[in-house]
């Protein structure tokens, strides 16, 4: 069975993010990822304690963070923390961060792959109780420690870029995989897998992406696959028939923001890059690439407040749970 997961973001009252946790913990999802972006949402670690304490068995992180709004040390202070608050069931969610929340803070993403190399070996060694000196690229503590952690607290990375994903597989205990070109799951996941075999590590897998079932679900996803589908590399804009000129007019109209720019987001685009058909296709979908990838578990995206229920049940729905 794949594991039941969710991403929520709490961009309205943190109460509301609450109330969706619990019902995901009454549906049987096991693990709840919380978006850290900054101004645009509510604090994270905020977020994460208040659901923390309003469930019993959902193991809670920031789903994610980065390594340039807050200090290495502050970060793995704050997962040490939700850690003792939750009774062991944190975990630290890490990647380089993007321009929605770095932005309006003026932070610019220098060396994004030394800044979370060194965040990821600075918190491992924070959690397993070290005192640690690092007078790195970006990380600098003296003699630093926590006063609470748990050596096992587990450390997920998130990314896109082949660097990225094989420091995630040499140096985390798993790596998100996070709506991506479909036919590129199976290279970015031997790309984690031989980096965690040429390290000693056996990183585990979890995919994430919208589950299509309906035109409400398909209208839901497209802003935010705008910027994705601008970002995307040639030869994959070039597969899916995605012109330089449908580029230019998708990235032209961000600047009205991401609804103005999914006007102009057309369904063949985006389907491969999502879970689409009905509940009974999408979990044969699913299922056939779980088994085909070793991808552990799912986790549902859960991009804005009104539909978070439906998107869970369906979610349950597809992965079994219901």
């Amino acid at each position: 069975m794949i594991r039941p997961e969710f991403n929520v973001l709490p961009h309205g009252p943190i109460e509301r993010a609450v109330e969706i946790a619990r019902y995901a913990e009454t549906l049987g999802y096991q693990r709840c990822w919380v978006y850290d972006e900054g101004l645009a949402a509510a604090d994270v670690y905020v977020a994460m304690t208040a659901i923390a304490l309003a469930t019993t068995s959902l193991e809670v992180g920031p789903g994610i963070t980065n390594p340039y709004t807050r200090h290495a040390g502050v970060t793995a202070g704050a997962v040490a923390s939700l850690d003792e608050v939750s009774r062991g069931r944190a975990f630290l969610g890490i990647g380089a961060g993007g321009s929605l929340t770095l932005n309006p803070l003026s932070i610019e993403r220098n060396r994004p792959l030394a800044a979370v190399r060194e965040t990821i070996d600075a918190c491992r060694r924070l959690f397993a109780g070290d005192a640690v000196s690092v007078d790195g690229v970006h990380v600098r503590l003296s003699e630093a420690s926590l006063l609470h952690a748990r050596a096992s607290t587990e450390v997920w990375l998130a990314g896109r870029g082949p660097r990225m994903l094989e420091l995630g597989g040499a140096a985390c205990d798993g790596v998100l995989v996070d709506f991506v070109y479909k036919p590129h799951i199976g290279p970015a996941v031997e790309r984690i897998r031989g980096a965690g075999r040429a390290a000693g590590n056996e990183p585990r897998i979890s995919y994430s992406t919208m589950l299509v079932t309906d035109d409400d679900a398909m209208a839901a996803v497209k802003p935010h696959l705008t910027y994705r589908l601008v970002d995307s590399p040639a030869d994959v804009q070039e597969a899916i028939g995605l012109a330089d000129a449908d580029v230019a007019r998708i990235g032209a109209a961000l600047a009205d923001g991401l609804e103005a720019a999914a006007e102009h987001v057309r369904d063949e685009w985006a389907l491969p890059f999502v879970i689409a058909g009905t509940p009974d296709e999408c979990s044969q979908e699913l299922h056939r690439l779980a088994a085909e990838h070793g991808i552990e578990s799912f986790v549902v995206p859960l991009l804005d407040d009104e539909s978070a229920e439906t998107l869970l049940r369906s979610g349950a729905e597809i992965l079994g749970l219901a």
